[in-house]
């Protein structure tokens, strides 16, 4: 059985967070990046665009967390805590988050992704403007040299599960005929 199929089934067939059952898709829930059912939540997308914009949040959609915060499974769980946590200045948020529990686990799985006040998230966008993510496969749009390594990394060449770097949204990290290089962003593309 798909994981999709594993989670509608898990779900009921609707979304974990609102309970819409049109436009329903798997979200991994960050930083993991291995779509298994436990490190997933079947979500619609207007769920998933406000989770991955913190700043678009409609907070009167994100009443739906009332009830949805007491779901049993740890990804369903983590995403209402950090939804909560980022609307807490609504004030109502900020009384259901002083309420929800989460075990030890996944309260450390959800502060992981939690910026404190003041900081802003930083955000790593490709050549073509598109979101890259931590494990996302990357390929090279230009031939790049390689200082330190000797070699020049080819136009064409795929860099799989590639890392963020935290302070530098031009930066990301990968390898390259086995070897950890820094990559600007500017010069990929997400495949």
């Amino acid at each position: 059985m798909s994981v999709k199929q594993s989670l509608q089934d898990r779900s009921g067939n609707q979304c974990e967070l609102c309970g819409s059952t049109e436009n329903l898709d798997v979200h991994t829930v960050a930083p993991n990046i291995d779509e298994t059912v436990d490190n997933c939540a079947l979500l619609c997308t207007t769920c998933i665009s406000q989770i991955n914009d913190p700043e678009s949040a409609d907070p009167n959609h994100w009443r739906c967390l009332n009830d949805s915060m007491w779901n049993e499974n740890s990804p369903v769980k983590v995403l209402a805590y950090r939804m909560l946590y980022n609307l807490r200045k609504e004030g109502w948020p900020q009384d259901l988050l002083d309420m929800i529990y989460l075990e030890d686990e996944d309260l450390k799985w959800a502060k992981e992704t939690l910026l404190a006040d003041g900081e802003t998230a930083v955000i790593h966008k490709d050549s073509n403007g598109a979101k890259l993510e931590a494990g996302d496969t990357v390929v090279l749009i230009k031939d790049l040299d390689v200082k330190g390594g000797g070699f020049t990394a080819k136009r064409g060449t795929a860099v799989r599960g590639i890392t963020l770097v935290a302070d530098n949204p031009e930066h990301i990290e990968g390898k390259v005929n086995g070897q950890q290089i820094v990559i600007l962003t500017k010069y990929v593309k997400k495949s």
